[in-house]
């Protein structure tokens, strides 16, 4: 009779425990399910055929930038502007500064924090396929491309841009044009271009 006491509130206990670790199971997945949406956007964005990730400019690529730019005023464009911080440094430097970027979450990102900070308030953020989007009215364009599209993308710029226009290539090199000055190393190498027409 005792045996069979201790043997029915074990089988109770036994349930109640697998009860829980359903919910948790449920609760886990539900998580990493609600995680990995959130994530893929800001991970796998695609311009047109060409794979462009969401990597944040390093430090030294946004001092390489700035160095890459001085002297210079206009209008600039961010090609591939991600979370804004190029478009940014750029508007403290006192350039009309704008960006353009196919992933929509990265793009909200942008603009709500050049409203909520009144010296970026002048930065647009177009939600626009790059191929499609209009260079000619910027004198000065920064691009964070990957190796894959930087032969297309030189040959748009030599197409819409405008004499003297300066072209500031991060991660890697337009593959024609030859570059004015090279900042930094490695990873945070930047080009700096003039285009030159004939």
């Amino acid at each position: 009779m005792e045996l069979e006491l201790l043997q029915g509130s074990g089988t109770k206990s036994s349930s109640k425990l697998s009860s829980t670790g359903k919910a948790l199971i449920y609760v886990t997945g539900g998580l990493a399910v609600g995680v990995s949406i959130i994530c893929i956007p800001f991970t796998v964005p695609a311009l047109r055929k060409v794979c462009l990730p969401y990597v944040p400019a390093t430090t030294e690529q946004l001092l390489g930038v700035s160095k890459a730019l001085a002297g210079r005023s206009g209008k600039l464009l961010d090609v591939g502007s991600g979370d804004g911080r190029i478009v940014f440094t750029a508007a403290k430097l006192g350039f009309q500064a704008d960006g353009v970027e196919l992933n929509p979450w990265l793009v909200y990102y942008s603009r709500i924090a050049a409203l909520l900070t009144p010296e970026y308030r002048g930065s647009k953020f177009f939600r626009r396929d790059l191929w499609k989007f209009d260079l000619k009215p910027y004198n000065n364009i920064v691009i964070f491309g990957v190796e894959q599209m930087m032969q297309e993308f030189e040959n748009k710029l030599l197409k819409e841009t405008n004499k003297d226009t300066v072209v500031v290539a991060c991660r890697f090199p337009l593959p024609n044009m030859t570059p004015v000055e090279t900042i930094g190393s490695g990873v945070d190498t930047v080009w700096k271009y003039v285009v030159v027409k004939r």
